[in-house]
């Protein structure tokens, strides 16, 4: 996706068509995320350099890609992090980078001679190893449609170049970033569960800032349903739950009328975020925070 700029207050609907290129944010992920917020990360830089102290925790509830949460341990724009994912095959990866084996990972993806055949075998074989599943999880998500996961996605056909399969197939630059986010274990914690149940956890910790970025199932749009296994959340909830946070927080949401209504019974502040998709679509996603007042001066 690219980023557009954000809006300079919350009444007008338009955005400005000034582009941020996305090619110059660091790719840390060995993922291709539906929904990856690879457009959000110089905002993310922005936001937690706003805060008047380093955070000593930072939690990602539904990291899924994880992106943001690579670039906050890269950059050391907090102590730690913590990454939070339900799905257990985006969760068999991340355990095998960050608590097993991830150079087995990094050479099955180099020495993997991807063909259509080989590709059908390697999928269809039940994994005995929470290293295959994550093998397994990293072929699918690239050769899937848009890197989909969930169930009914369908493979890449024609692909980029007419190169199918293939076409999202870098076996030297996913494993160069395997190795990569291992140098920074030290920094990075994973738990494979209920994010909406680590916010509780956590809550009243003042040193903990949350990043959040649900699957976008609260409004009538629904996306997240069709591209992600574990989507249904209760909204709800998981606004209340950020209303007693002692720390600070951002979320990340879909541009519907619903979601501006929750965000203002809960007195938050919002803001909208213009970008491009990966069909050069102009959309907006709502940021919603306690004060967005830093997004505000960005645009000085």
């Amino acid at each position: 996706m690219e980023q557009l700029t954000f809006l300079a207050g919350h009444s007008s609907p338009h955005c400005s068509a000034a582009i941020v290129n996305v090619a110059t944010v660091p790719q840390r992920s060995p993922f291709r995320y539906p929904g990856g917020k690879t457009w959000l990360v110089p905002r993310i830089r922005a936001w937690l350099g706003s805060l008047p102290t380093q955070p000593v925790l930072y939690i990602e509830p539904f990291a899924g890609g994880g992106i943001v949460s690579l670039t906050v341990a890269f950059e050391q724009l907090a102590e730690r992090v913590l990454m939070v994912e339900l799905d257990p095959q985006v969760a068999a990866v991340w355990r095998t980078i960050l608590e097993g084996d991830a150079e087995e990972l990094a050479q099955a993806i180099i020495s993997f001679d991807m063909r259509l055949e080989t590709l059908t075998a390697a999928v269809q074989r039940e994994p005995a190893t929470v290293a295959e599943c994550a093998f397994q999880t990293i072929l699918k998500n690239r050769t899937n449609r848009g890197g989909i996961l969930a169930p009914g996605a369908g493979r890449i056909n024609h692909g980029e170049n007419g190169k199918g399969i293939r076409s999202r197939w870098y076996p030297e630059t996913i494993s160069r970033r395997i190795r990569d986010i291992v140098q920074h274990r030290g920094r990075l914690t994973f738990i494979e569960g209920d994010g909406v149940d680590v916010c509780r956890q956590y809550a009243a910790d003042k040193t903990v800032v949350f990043f959040i970025d649900p699957p976008y199932t609260a409004s009538t749009k629904r996306a997240g349903s069709r591209l992600y296994r574990y989507s249904e959340i209760d909204h709800q909830e998981l606004f209340r739950i950020a209303s007693t946070f002692a720390g600070d927080f951002l979320m990340t949401y879909d541009n519907a009328e619903e979601l501006r209504a929750l965000a203002a019974n809960f007195g938050f502040d919002t803001e909208l975020v213009a970008m491009k998709n990966t069909h050069h679509t102009a959309m907006t996603e709502l940021l919603i925070g306690r004060n967005l007042d830093w997004v505000r001066h960005t645009l000085g």
